[in-house]
């Protein structure tokens, strides 16, 4: 019987660790580009950043574990035996591989590492759960598309085996990293961690007659859509306290390399909150899910766990690629604390909304460069005055701008300053634009 669950979150480089440390994380996955399944997340990461990483999580008694998840060929089984030894000697906490082979390279140049089995071996039942097992894997992080259920029927058979599930994040379109579509039309294979997410863009269908040669374009129902592939999100928060009840889940994993600081704090911080309280005994779904909804998604679903796949029709978005949150970011205070960088048109008389990381307060301040109030169980910064750290003074402060601007007082690192999307767009002279924003995945 697991007594209290991990929490699990991404890294996609040195910023967003440390992010996802400060607000609430128990553990982080990520890596180097190099044989990992996000290489646009993994070029952030370079050997010596990795390691900067690693130390910096084991000095606040936090984990860190490694992905060398992809599918070798075999041109590349002694860079993979190179490149697994280089990685055990910055004392990752355990290694995230995907294939047999992989697993039995790793265990025998590192046996002290433990093996964690990626979710893209898609394991779904106890047969194929022990066959891992007796290879010497600790953990299987299962297959998106398995039940609660069958993570018991699992963890019944091999108590002694880890089990690891998704709650939030992307999902794919077929069983993780199995789909072709990106190779076809990109040559971007998944499992070689270059998924161009080909299922995120509309298409037009039609119809061929092949005796008369004749083509028709088929019309999609008005307001329906065309992106007939595009799987929503995945948010599990309103059933933490069922999965965490099973007593049968070790670790709660949050998807997510490529995304922003906004999103690896937020949605770490709301699985916090709904971890700890359920084991403190006052869940309370609707406060996670209103923190969830503020950061730019696909529509959400609770996807598979606790229903099954063919009981569910609702898990695409047809109308849209990505939309819009509730909330935009407008700044994100640096590791000094002393400083901000702007993400959002700002400017002096603006008041933003002060996002904490856990378990850290910030007084009330009134000086000239502005005060901060609380009001309706939320802190809030007005700008007097928009002063860069080397002292010229500003009217507004764009996202372009790369410059600090000095806060009227110390917040904790890594403080997300943001306001509601209507004013962001607002200020962006969008007022009125729709919810979804029909932006779709880049190519490059």
């Amino acid at each position: 019987m697991v007594t209290h669950a991990e929490l699990l979150a991404p890294a996609g480089n040195l910023e967003k660790l440390k992010i996802a440390l400060a607000y609430g994380a128990d553990a982080i996955y990520g890596s180097t580009s190099t044989f990992s399944l996000r290489i646009r997340s993994g070029k952030e990461f370079d050997m010596d950043s990795y390691a900067k990483g690693i130390e910096y999580a084991h000095n606040l008694d936090k984990k860190v574990y490694a992905t060398v998840n992809s599918f070798p060929f075999n041109s590349q089984i002694k860079l993979y035996e190179n490149h697994i030894a280089k990685i055990a000697e910055l004392k990752p906490d355990a290694l995230i591989v995907s294939s047999p082979g992989v697993i039995k390279l790793a265990t025998t140049i590192v046996p002290d590492i433990p093996i964690h089995l990626s979710t893209q071996a898609n394991v779904m039942n106890a047969l194929d759960a022990q066959v891992y097992y007796d290879l010497g894997v600790k953990r299987i992080i299962v297959a998106r598309e398995i039940s609660l259920k069958d993570c018991e029927a699992i963890k019944s058979v091999i108590p002694d085996l880890e089990l690891e599930v998704f709650v939030h994040g992307s999902m794919c379109f077929a069983y993780s990293g199995r789909c072709l579509i990106s190779a076809l039309q990109t040559g971007r294979v998944p499992n070689r961690g270059s998924c161009a997410n080909d299922c995120r863009f509309p298409y037009e269908i039609y119809a061929h007659n092949p005796e008369s040669g004749t083509t028709f374009r088929l019309e999609e129902e008005s307001e329906v859509g065309t992106y007939i592939m595009n799987a929503k999100d995945m948010n599990m928060a309103s059933h933490i306290d069922e999965i965490l009840g099973s007593g049968v889940i070790d670790s709660l994993k949050i998807e997510g390399r490529t995304k922003s600081p906004y999103y690896a704090g937020v949605v770490t911080k709301s699985y916090r909150e709904a971890i700890d309280d359920y084991y403190a005994g006052k869940f309370d779904a609707s406060k996670y899910q209103a923190e969830l909804n503020t950061t730019q998604n696909r529509g959400f679903s609770d996807a598979y766990l606790t229903s099954r796949p063919f009981e569910r029709n609702d898990t695409e978005s047809l109308g849209f690629s990505i939309q819009y949150g509730t909330h935009q970011v407008a700044g994100l205070v640096a590791e000094d604390g002393l400083s901000w960088k702007c993400k959002d048109k700002t400017c002096v008389g603006d008041s933003v909304e002060i996002v904490l990381p856990t378990g850290v307060v910030v007084e009330s301040v009134d000086n000239e460069y502005g005060n901060i109030v609380e009001k309706n169980s939320s802190y809030w910064l007005t700008f007097k005055k928009i002063i860069t750290t080397d002292g010229k003074e500003l009217e507004c402060v764009h996202s372009g701008n790369l410059n600090s601007i000095r806060l009227p007082i110390y917040l904790p690192s890594y403080t997300i300053l943001r306001r509601k999307i209507a004013e962001a767009l607002e200020n962006k002279g969008l007022r009125g634009q729709s919810t979804p924003m029909n932006m779709e995945p880049k190519k490059s």
